[in-house]
């Protein structure tokens, strides 16, 4: 019989929530502590009911307060896994759109997760943390996608991370991507409002589906719609395939997860390259033709400064791999 691989001892463990952390979704702040722990695990834990806060259940969307005690139940790890996750992220900068002492507003890469976890050792806020080590405090405000690129922000301050969550939770913030689209949009088709349901697959993978206005786990969720132009396809494009895209800039109302992707694939347009919700078939065929990611860009941010109280208004421009692509750089 072959020897099991060694493994770091496991016990219960215990977190004091600090004010730097207060506010943070209950997921996130163990995605943090818990590093090298893969996240779906973490999840399960969490629905598994052996997290506990102040010693009572918690959900993985509980915020988290200043003072909580957090316990998590023995969480065994190979050893490779524990040398890694105690490795520290190599130290990168991202384009800055804005930085001042209260927040720091960056243009993110595709492929780059913002935060450790999933298989992932380290996002961009552990790479930022190492290249400002400076900062008392780098904390992200809100999340993009691992494959979409364009505008996060970084709080630098306990207080400007409040206010700035809570502008995204009561929906103060005006965020608009640019998304490619299969087809040709319907023009008069503006507010997408259809309630959706977040689900695992059996690996523990999240997935989202739209639902109907009955099931108590639906969530409402709104995305607005605006053609921006229709996009012909790259040079050398089969004629039997797809030949029809739209450029889309989609603004969201609310900020659920897969929000934009969930709702355009059910409006009968996926997203180019989209992975996960997308024509698969069609992805193949955007590979070859110089489309190597999903077609989703956070472009726009409006949002008011958590310190000084006035207007901010952001713009992360296409990046080059999105721009080249095919005829989109003619309707922007």
């Amino acid at each position: 019989m072959a020897t099991p691989p060694s493994s770091v001892a496991a016990a219960v463990r215990h977190f004091t929530v600090d004010g730097e952390s207060a506010g943070q979704r209950l997921d996130n702040y163990l995605v943090r502590e818990l590093k090298g722990v893969p996240k779906t695990h973490i999840y399960r834990i969490i629905r598994s009911g052996e997290v506990r806060v102040n010693k009572g259940r918690a959900q993985a969307d509980t915020r988290v307060q200043d003072g909580d005690q957090i316990r998590v139940p023995p969480i065994r790890l190979s050893e490779r896994a524990e040398q890694k996750a105690q490795q520290p992220a190599p130290a990168r900068q991202f384009p800055v759109l804005f930085d001042d002492a209260a927040l720091l507003a960056i243009d993110k890469p595709a492929g780059v997760a913002v935060h450790g976890g999933s298989g992932v050792s380290f996002g961009v806020i552990e790479q930022l943390r190492q290249a400002l080590p400076a900062a008392p405090l780098l904390e992200l405000v809100h999340r993009l996608d691992r494959e979409t690129s364009g505008i996060l922000l970084v709080a630098k301050k306990k207080s400007a991370l409040r206010a700035l969550q809570d502008q995204f939770r009561e929906r103060e913030t005006d965020k608009t991507y640019l998304a490619l689209v299969k087809g040709v949009w319907p023009a008069r088709q503006k507010v997408l409002d259809w309630p959706l349901h977040k689900y695992l697959l059996p690996d523990g993978e999240r997935r989202v589906r739209v639902t109907g206005a009955d099931d108590p786990d639906g969530m409402r969720s709104i995305t607005l719609v605006r053609v921006v132009g229709a996009v012909a396809p790259p040079v050398g494009w089969p004629a039997a395939a797809e030949q029809a895209f739209t450029l889309l800039a989609v603004t969201i109302k609310t900020g659920r997860t897969h929000q934009i992707r969930v709702h355009l694939s059910h409006a009968g347009h996926p997203i180019l390259g989209d992975d996960k919700y997308g024509d698969f078939e069609l992805n193949r065929l955007l590979q070859r033709h110089g489309l190597k990611r999903m077609f989703l860009h956070a472009w726009q941010l409006g949002f008011t400064h958590p310190s000084l109280q006035t207007p901010v208004q952001l713009q992360a421009d296409l990046p080059p791999e999105l721009k080249g692509w095919g005829g989109v750089a003619r309707v922007l």
